[in-house]
This record gives structure tokens, sequence and C-alpha cells, in this order.
């Protein structure tokens, strides 16, 4: 999938003090100087130091504001690493600690600085320590650098200094007992860098987190999340809620440890609920990650079909969000994915015919959203199974209301009913994808197993076949327009 990273950038400036020329080892009596020069040199407008406890929360906001960072100088980082390190093992300020934490995050954000920060004696040992610290904005420099690590080419190194049980159960006590929000998202970041990454950096952490909880950790903090959601909207909680439910998403793909998250039916229950949600503009893609998690887990635990076939709410759910997820291949798959599991196990001739209609009505209410994917993606979708399967229960479901659509009138008391134009119209364009579907599979089943041996007048027919329907889809698609 897509992964983005609030990370903090610096500009870098041309003005580098002549101090730094022919620089001796940094000594306990001018090391405050030393980090004053380095900051002053990290910085692109110069800011004056005239106190450092004044200053620092200047320079870090305006290193925070930066958006297009470029490497400075070997000598200038060599020289800048060295004062750091030396700042991060003495300082008595957590300020100066976090800003330190937060150059040294900027500078990792680039390959050959990455290199010398590995390389830097004890450098990585001093970072993960920062982990025990007690303040939170220290503590979400230290997370998001080494994020930034477990992204980088040195992952295995960054993934080795953290992989003791101490350091691990750390990180899951601060995502636990957390209430900064920041702090909380970086956390659940790390996490996330942990789960999606390399099969070595996997490997090395994710066995002990599994064993430390992880799985349960994550479900629980989405059960507070939702609770939070459905009682009180606050658009600080939002990037919280999807970087939980990305690394879950993440963690229900993983062969052999899959099933801590395919087996929870609470997890599945939230995921369900986040995707009934009413108004899902503000968290779209939390509901999209939600659906693609809704799929991995049915692909596991199958059954859990049966208690949402027929969960209304939950199938316009799915359905309105098509167009959040119009330009994901992979979110719009699932979408079909779930609605083929669904239709596949609704009885329409078994149903009442008010019951029949509350599906309809669901159905044509929604018709734009289905038409607009059909039409949109008619070329790059169409080896969709699980699509076509959906489209052709679609219209038995709507042939059948057809049917008795008749007696459901005279009979049903509710005040809004599926109109005829609209069922008839959603029909056609259903039908006529299932069909094209059919016949292109037929094609390819001549094509690959009876090419040679198919009578010509039987191959002119199928391409024929293929040519009109192509023929009337698009006048269908120059009618809607």
């Amino acid at each position: 999938m897509f992964y983005h990273s609030n990370l903090k950038t610096v500009e870098w400036g041309f003005f580098f003090p002549k101090k730094f020329e022919n620089r001796g080892k940094p000594n306990q009596t001018n090391r405050k100087a030393r980090l004053k020069l380095a900051v002053m040199a990290l910085d692109s407008n110069s800011i004056p130091l005239q106190d450092q406890e004044e200053q620092q929360p200047q320079l870090q906001d305006h290193n925070a504001t930066a958006h297009h960072p470029s490497a400075p100088p070997n000598e200038v980082q060599n020289l800048v690493l060295e004062v750091l390190l030396a700042n991060l093992m003495v300082s008595q300020s957590v300020r100066a600690t976090e800003i330190s934490l937060g150059i040294i995050g900027n500078l990792a954000c680039h390959e050959v600085p990455m290199k010398q920060i590995v390389s830097a004696n004890g450098l990585i040992g001093i970072i993960v320590d920062q982990l025990f610290s007690d303040d939170a904005q220290c503590l979400c420099e230290t997370c998001r650098l080494l994020t930034v690590g477990l992204h980088s080419s040195e992952r295995i190194t960054w993934a080795k200094a953290l992989q003791s049980e101490h350091n691990l159960s750390r990180i899951l006590w601060i995502a636990e007992n957390s209430l900064n929000l920041q702090l909380i998202e970086k956390n659940v970041e790390l996490l996330l860098a942990t789960i999606e990454n390399s099969d070595e950096v996997v490997h090395i952490l994710l066995p002990p987190l599994m064993k430390l909880g992880v799985a349960s950790l994550l479900i629980s903090l989405l059960d507070f999340e939702m609770s939070k959601l459905m009682s009180e909207r606050e658009p600080e909680r939002y990037p919280i809620l999807d970087v939980i439910l990305r690394s879950i998403e993440a963690l229900s793909v993983i062969d052999g440890h899959s099933q801590h998250i395919c087996s929870n039916k609470k997890l599945f229950q939230l995921a369900c609920d986040l995707v009934k949600l009413p108004d899902k503009v503000e968290v779209s893609n939390s509901c999209v990650t939600a659906a693609i998690l809704i799929a991995n887990i049915l692909s596991d635990e199958s059954t859990l079909a049966l208690e949402i076939a027929e969960d209304l709410p939950f199938l316009q759910g799915l359905l309105d969000l098509f167009p959040f997820s119009s330009d994901d291949l992979e979110a719009r798959s699932a979408l079909w994915n779930i609605i083929a599991r669904l239709m596949v196990r609704v009885k329409e001739k078994e149903m009442s015919p008010s019951v029949l209609q509350e599906y309809v009505l669901v159905l044509v209410n929604k018709s734009d959203a289905i038409e607009d994917d059909l039409l949109d993606f008619q070329l790059g979708d169409l080896q969709s199974k699980a699509r076509t399967t959906a489209l052709r229960r679609i219209v038995s479901i709507l042939n059948q209301w057809t049917t008795s659509k008749d007696y459901a009138k005279d009979n049903d008391t509710s005040d809004e009913h599926a109109d005829d134009l609209s069922v008839d119209r959603l029909l056609d364009c259903c039908r006529k994808h299932s069909e094209k579907r059919g016949i292109l599979e037929r094609f390819e089943t001549c094509n690959q197993a009876r090419w040679k041996a198919m009578p010509w007048s039987s191959m002119a027919f199928l391409v024929s076949s293929v040519a009109s329907f192509s023929w009337t889809h698009s006048s269908f698609s120059a009618a809607r327009l």
C-alpha cells in the first residue's frame, strides 16, 4: 500500500561559521557554544542564539516548516553529529534533547548522513535509550527518528538496535499509556514500520512484538478510537485512527501472524462499524482501509460473511466507499470481493417481498456509484471474478424483485419504493458487464484450449458478440451522459 510520514525537514543555508574550520574535539567547557554554532548552521536564516532556551523553540518551529531539505556538506555533517552526540550524552535540558533528536531526524532523511549516523560510535544506542525519556516531545522525535531509520537502507542496523524485549516493551507501553495525541500517532507509526517492512526487519522485530501482545494492543487502541469517533468527532484523532488501521491491515497479511487478526471477532465488528459510519468524508481513508481489512479477514474466516449477509447498512456502507477508492485498484477489488461474498448468501427467492424490496432500494439508491465504477474502469478490472459474481447476483436479485414487485406494492406499507426506471437502468448495466465477462471467459478458454479445433463460425460469433457489446456499451455510456 501507500504510507506517509509527517517528517520535519531542514532548509540548509550557505552560511557556516568559520569556527567550524580546523575544529578540535568538543570538550566540557565549549560544548554549549558548539551546539549553538551547529544549530545555527542548520537554520537557513542563521537565527542568532542569544539565549538557548528561548531561541531553540523558534529554530525547531522553523525546521518543522521546511519542505525541501537538502543534505549539507560532509564536513558539516560530521561536526553536527559530533556535537549532537555529545549533547545527548550530557544534556540536562529536555528541550535541547528534543532539538538534537529533531536535527538528527532531519539528517536521517538523506542517505549519506544516515550512513554517518549509523557509523557514529554509540549514537544509535543513545537514540534508542531516549525511548525511556519521560518527556512527550522527546519521545515524539525519538519515534520519528526510529521510523525513518527502519525505512532507510540501514534498516537492519536499526532493527537490531531495537530488538531487545526491554526496548520493544517500552514502545508498547508508550502506545498503551500515552495521552499525548502526537506521541500516540508517532508511536504507532513506529509499530507500522516494524510490520510493513522488508522480510529481514519483520523477522527480527515482529516475533518478539507478537509475543509481547502487539496485536491485542492495536485492537484495543482501535476500540478506544472508535468509541471516541462514535461519541464525538475530534479531527485531531483521525490520523491516529488511520495509522492504527493501517498497522492492523498490514499485520493481517503476514503469514504466521495473520491468524491473531483474522480470528478476532471484536476486530471484525469494529471494522464493520466503521464501514457503516454514515458520514465518511473526514475518515474516508480509514473506512477504505477497514474494508480491505474485512476482505483479508473474510479470506481466512469465510463463515463470518454469514453475520453480515443481511446487514443492509453494511452493504450500503460498502457501496458508499466506491467514490473514495476510485484510484485504488486494491481497495476496489476488496470492495467487490466483500460484496460478492455477501450476495452469494442472499436467498432472494426465500425472502418476503418487503425484505427483498429493502435490498433493491439499497442497490438502486447507490446505483450511480456502481455504474460509475463499472464505466470508469471497464478495461482495467474485467478480470475480477469477484466483481462478475457480485454483478450476476445483483441481476438475480433485481430480476426476482421485478417478478414479485406487483405483490410487493399491494402489501408493502413503507413510504419508499424502488423506481422502475432506476431498477431497469441498473439491471441493464449489471447484466451487460456480467455478460461481457462471460463472453471474454469463453473467448479466453477457446483461445487457450480449443482455438485450433473451434469452428470458424463459432469463432466469428464470439468476435462479433464482443464487438456488438462494445458498441452497445458505448451507446449506453453516451445515453447516461
